[in-house]
């Protein structure tokens, strides 16, 4: 048995800003009794401040202050805030205990803390206003932390945003953890031009913004020029040359860097920007991020669904629903939707709410965005609505497990209820597109064979880009078979840069063959940045990083080192270029920055026995298993191990653990029967052998292995039949073709 080390594909480490939650410039800052702080670095000196644009725009300015974006962020204020903290509180959630006070003219949380079992600390800055309030307390090196405790204004109440998960310290997620830093995690969608300026070296941050707050200019980009161009003449023209004029799909990637669920590849976009230049989005994959029909599952904000909507094909942009700034919608009601459903958009079919709906007229099921746009409760009280358009499909739900709005709203009917109605209502039109695609999804999720052959129909005829992603992506689990091979080559040249992409990760695994390679070279010129880096990350291996390429790649990891996953992506990078002591560095960083990760123990084990530090795989490798029980690849390794490091009785307990786990786990099957012949068991090998070659039928290795056996045993017919299985799959198998010649009659 060999060590064998199946490297992890491109590694998103993707990031929920709101629910994970400065500088110590805010410590300086006390508590106010109104109004917001303005002695702020200006970060480029190119950025005038949300008040200098009250004077000309007051009307604007006013829609603005009282608006989600304005309040995204601020100072604690004695006006606003105390209330929430006098009397003094105390929190019980699980085993964890928090007492929030008012102290010292000032807000204090106390709680298991950074350095000690219990602590009390400051708190300085407000994050959101309504459905809840977060809350930051700043921490050494210039980092600040998001409690977990939240407060709901409307009930005057404290709760826990993460209900029962009971996060304990040293975890991830816990308030004190990298995952609640506000720096790396909250930051940038709160405020206005924010730069991390996280220092690897020292582990610290010096966090600079243009404006606290998503200000006028975190949309309309630096206003200082247009503020000089207006003074200088007199503040009268509309055609103002520094004001920057932004496109509708410009808009739409701006709304995007924001309000999706995606991955930071340079920390640095500003309006008017590419979304694909500056993040790698989450799209429905083989993870229960989302559901197969691309509602959001996890916390998945608006972005990645309506890219995936027929709205947002028409042309549809979060502009022709809502105003700028604000987050209500145009109109209430279904008068939103009746704006195209009416008969006057060409591409919108004429609606009906009561005769379509099948609902009256006064009731929540007659509203569009009841069925079409179903609400989900996040961090316990923030209720939002999935922007896919979606569906109701109980079908899927009675399949799959996919919700649906008619059993979300009548959650006392059975799912075959809300299918009789639906089929009674519509008929045949249920069985439209969208249920194809979703059920082919699901399926392809699933790993069901054939799968992929629907998936390749499916990417034909897909017209949604944001769908022939979804599809290339799980056609990646195919990309050897000489079928699907060529249609994700196909696809690198598609229009869209989030399919190529999908395409390049997909083909990643292949990158040791000279077709594969090749045409991945070619992506590292992509125009887009988050094709090019996904390119670089497939080529790692042998890459010029003084390339352009190179260097992107560079700065995506030079960006997140702050996190464990990035950490994680560094040593891959280091362990692809033969560099294994740097990777380990790297790796015992990222499972000392969270202790409760199995996969960083995983990569641990790789790189020591790579060291030839068995042992030291094998103790990586059990901490795994003991954080992730349920995972066979983990003891599937751990078998490895020990046999690598000389327990032959350990090996086999282990990969009989992994067998359990998963029966049709091949290479453990294999192992295993290696493992029991080794150790005398040689009917038991035989058996285990067997399992191997019914779980996966193309590979020669187990009926050679149980032909020495039963050659060794005197059954050489047998042998000689295993020998011939063998050879079918593989005909150049010499060491086959060798036995079978000796054990061949003369």
């Amino acid at each position: 048995m060999m060590w064998h080390h199946a490297e992890k594909p491109w590694l998103v480490d993707h990031q929920v800003g709101c629910v994970l939650a400065l500088v110590t410039l805010f410590l300086a800052a006390p508590a106010q009794a109104g109004g917001e702080k303005t002695a702020w670095p200006n970060q480029r000196g190119t950025y005038a401040g949300s008040a200098s644009c009250r004077e000309c725009h007051a009307e604007a300015y006013q829609k603005w202050a009282g608006s989600h974006h304005a309040e995204a962020e601020r100072f604690v204020q004695t006006n606003l805030d105390q209330t929430a903290f006098e009397p003094a509180r105390e929190l019980k959630s699980n085993t964890q205990k928090t007492i929030l006070q008012w102290r010292d003219g000032q807000p204090q949380i106390a709680a298991v803390g950074l350095a000690h079992p219990w602590e009390t600390n400051p708190i300085v800055r407000v994050i959101g206003e309504d459905p809840l309030r977060q809350f930051l307390v700043p921490f050494p090196d210039g980092r600040f932390q998001t409690l977990e405790a939240s407060y709901d204004p409307h009930r005057n109440e404290w709760f826990d945003s993460f209900g029962g998960e009971d996060r304990q310290p040293g975890e991830w997620g816990h308030w004190t953890g990298r995952g609640m830093n506000w720096n790396s995690m909250c930051a940038a969608c709160h405020n206005t031009r924010v730069q991390k300026n996280y220092d690897a070296a020292t582990d610290a941050y010096s966090t600079t913004m243009a404006e606290p707050t998503v200000s006028c200019e975190a949309c309309h980009g630096p206003l200082g020029a247009h503020v000089d161009w207006q003074k200088a003449h007199g503040g009268a023209s509309t055609n103002d040359p520094a004001f920057p004029k932004l496109s509708r799909r410009q808009v739409f990637d701006l709304c995007g860097s924001c309000h999706a669920r995606r991955t930071e590849l340079t920390g640095n976009f500003q309006p008017g920007d590419d979304f694909s230049d500056h993040f790698d989005l989450a799209t429905v994959d083989a993870s229960e991020l989302f559901y197969p029909d691309g509602q959001i599952h996890d916390e998945d904000y608006e972005f990645s669904a309506f890219l995936g909507s027929r709205m947002q094909q028409a042309g549809l942009t979060c502009l022709d629903c809502h105003p700028r700034s604000l987050h209500i919608a145009k109109l209430h009601g279904n008068a939103l939707c009746l704006q195209c459903h009416h008969g006057g958009f060409p591409k919108a079919p004429v609606i009906n709410p009561t005769e379509h709906s099948h609902h009256a007229a006064t009731s929540a099921g007659n509203e569009c965005v009841g069925c079409h746009m179903p609400v989900t409760v996040y961090m316990q009280r923030h209720p939002r609505h999935d922007h896919g358009f979606t569906i109701p499909d109980p079908l899927l739900t009675k399949q799959f497990g996919v919700p649906n709005a008619c059993n979300r709203c009548h959650a006392e009917k059975e799912t075959e209820w809300a299918l009789k109605r639906v089929e009674a209502w519509y008929g045949d039109k249920m069985q439209r597109p969208t249920r194809d695609r979703a059920q082919i999804i699901a399926r392809a999720r699933a790993g069901e064979a054939g799968a992929q052959t629907n998936l390749v129909r499916l990417l034909t005829t897909e017209e949604i880009p944001y769908w022939r992603a979804v599809i290339a992506g799980l056609l990646g689990n195919w990309a050897a078979d000489a079928n699907i091979t060529p249609v994700l080559l196909r696809d690198l040249e598609d229009t869209n840069a989030l399919v190529r992409g999908a395409c390049v990760r997909a083909l990643e695994p292949l990158v040791s063959e000279e077709l594969i390679a090749s045409a991945l070279q070619k992506k590292l010129s992509d125009p887009a940045r988050n094709v090019r880096v996904a390119s670089a990350w497939a080529l790692r291996a042998t890459l010029d990083t003084n390339s352009p390429a190179g260097r992107d790649l560079q700065a995506y990891l030079e960006y997140h080192a702050d996190q464990p996953g990035g950490q994680l992506q560094l040593g891959l990078f280091d362990f692809a270029r033969g560099n294994a002591d740097p990777a380990l560095v790297h790796y015992q960083k990222a499972a000392a920055w969270d202790a409760s990760s199995a996969a960083s123990r995983r990569e641990l084990a790789v790189v020591y026995s790579a060291l030839n530090r068995p042992q030291d795989a094998v103790k990586e490798l059990q901490a795994a298993g003991r954080l992730a029980p349920r995972e066979a690849e983990y003891q599937f390794e751990l078998g490895l191990a020990w046999n690598e490091s000389g327990d032959l009785t350990q090996a086999q307990t282990a990969l009989e653990a992994a067998v359990k786990l998963a029966p049709n786990n091949a290479p453990a099957w294999y192992n295993l029967g290696l493992a029991r012949e080794a150790g005398g068991q040689s009917a038991n090998a035989l058996e285990a052998l067997q399992r191997a070659e019914v779980a996966d039928a193309s590979d020669p290795r187990p009926p050679y292995a149980r032909a020495t056996i039963l050659a060794r045993q005197g059954k050489l017919e047998e042998a000689r039949v295993a020998l011939r299985s063998a050879l079918k799959i593989q005909p150049d198998f010499s060491a086959a073709l060798e036995l079978l010649h000796r054990l061949s009659p003369p």
